[in-house]
């Protein structure tokens, strides 16, 4: 499992370069430490050329979830459970999120992954078999059921 990651955009002309990065961590301590890196970087180059040679724009997408479901971690388990009765083995793996999950999170509704059957996410090849599409929705239904029964 890879924990942290960095994307990069890079645009160049002879006259301006623009480079974007999406730094990523699964620890918010780490994922503050990397965002200090790239602020002192470029306070480094600009101090070296005695002007701002470079402006840097950090602004925060999204966080890890994990702290807003950690609190409320009986939400996963009610997912796993559901899974469990449908015959499908979960897989509980942490990831930093889902832009969707994240920032729904982060808005009050804290919301774990479950899974959706995709493959090949965020390339030319992604796609999701229909089989999956149905797994998924009777999983998210069982949720419901549980969900109901508890009450």
């Amino acid at each position: 499992m890879k924990a942290s990651s960095t994307s990069i955009l890079f645009l160049g002309e002879v006259e301006e370069t623009k480079l974007e990065y999406i730094i990523r961590d699964h620890d918010r301590g780490h994922f503050e430490a990397r965002k200090e890196v790239m602020q002192k970087i470029t306070n480094e180059i600009n101090a070296q050329y005695g002007r701002e040679v470079i402006v840097i724009e950090i602004k925060d997408q999204y966080f890890n979830m994990k702290e807003k479901v950690e609190p409320v971690m009986h939400i996963v388990d009610i997912a796993e459970e559901a899974m469990k009765q449908l015959g499908i083995k979960p897989l509980i793996k942490a990831i930093r999120g889902g832009t969707d999950g994240s920032q729904l999170s982060y808005m009050g509704l804290p919301c774990p992954n479950v899974f959706a059957g995709g493959h090949n996410f965020h390339g030319r090849y992604e796609y999701v078999p229909v089989e999956s599409m149905i797994k998924a929705t009777e999983v998210i239904c069982k949720i419901a059921e549980l969900t109901a029964q508890k009450k």
